[in-house]
């Protein structure tokens, strides 16, 4: 659903899977600025919203989900992974349970999909699957902002995500400056916070992203994808790892999603997810590299120069022993 917000004047629309939204209104500098100093929103209103209500929510999300949510509190907002039965992430959820149903916010596109996972192992329990993304959006505020909102989440930079009656976006941009999905992206990649669909693929794990912590709870019970979980967290060493890239600054151009990392001498040994220039580090993106990549190696993200700083240790995992691994002189 096209957001209002891009009949602002000097709107421009941002690219897939965003193109719903506005990637800037004319100053993507200023408005990251702004953002950043708690003086302007994020019109996210392209992410689905799936609502789940009934006594048995909890304990049922829980079955399903990566987190510990059968006593999850009112309010206290977390983050779960639907994950195939091999372990590889089908669904990133940003959830609040707000005492009467969980609300959560998904990448855009993948409501209607959850949902019908969701309805479909419903069964006899008393729980009731709603994708409200056509009647809810979601935006990103300053933390202390009014903004009355259906459920509240933590952000990147000290922001806040609020999911709120999509009517409401207009009045929100008269009340605060609107800035683009642009700032927005540069301020998560610069937290190395990888994003579903654009920093993974098909295969990706838990482990490698690095959403271990904040997703998923090793000490409950079976859920789809467990084993895969537990063992790479028993053994450590995923096959890759996320990485923060600092781009060279005198290309004026960002790599493309999907671009291959490359080490000096053209062999691909990843590919970069998201890119975006941040207003005071410049170029910066968020990747995935296979996990024996030296930490310290030169990389070419598409083609454009890159220096690497570890977001996921090549050898996570509970009982493994980190060590990063740097190159030696002799070794060049």
């Amino acid at each position: 659903m096209e957001s209002p917000l891009l009949q602002l004047p000097g709107a421009v629309p941002a690219d897939a899977p965003d193109q719903e939204i506005a990637a800037h209104y004319g100053e993507p500098a200023q408005e990251q600025r702004a953002l950043e100093a708690g003086t302007a929103f994020v019109d996210r209103s392209d992410r689905g919203v799936v609502r789940v209500s009934g006594p048995d929510r909890l304990s049922w999300l829980h079955s399903l989900l990566s987190q510990h949510l059968e006593r999850l509190a009112p309010n206290e907002p977390t983050q779960a992974l639907l994950l195939s039965p091999h372990g590889h992430v089908e669904h990133h959820l940003h959830l609040v349970d707000d005492g009467e149903a969980v609300w959560a916010h998904v990448e855009p596109g993948t409501a209607p999909a959850l949902a019908e996972f969701l309805d479909r192992m419903r069964f006899m329990l008393r729980v009731e699957v709603e994708d409200v993304s056509g009647s809810h959006a979601v935006v990103t505020v300053p933390e202390g902002a009014e903004v009355e909102a259906a459920a509240v989440l933590p952000d990147v930079a000290g922001l806040t995500a609020r999911i709120i009656d999509r009517s409401e976006l207009p009045a929100l941009a008269e009340r605060l400056r609107p800035a683009g999905i642009w700032a927005y992206e540069a301020l998560r990649i610069a937290a190395h916070q990888a994003r579903f669909g654009l920093d993974t693929d098909h295969r990706s794990i838990p482990h490698e992203m690095g959403w271990i912590e904040a997703a998923v709870h090793l000490e409950k019970g079976c859920y789809r994808g467990q084993e895969t979980v537990a063992r790479v967290h028993n053994l450590g060493r995923p096959p890759r790892r996320l990485v923060f890239l600092h781009l060279d600054g005198s290309v004026d151009r960002l790599p493309a999603h999907g671009d291959p990392l490359e080490i000096p001498g053209g062999r691909t040994v990843g590919f970069v997810g998201s890119a975006a220039r941040h207003h005071e580090l410049g170029p910066v993106a968020l990747a995935l590299v296979k996990r024996n990549v030296p930490v310290d190696a030169e990389l070419l993200a598409g083609g454009v120069a890159a220096a690497q700083e570890v977001v996921v240790s090549p050898d996570t995992g509970a009982n493994a022993q980190i060590d990063l691994r740097r190159r030696t002189a002799n070794r060049g």
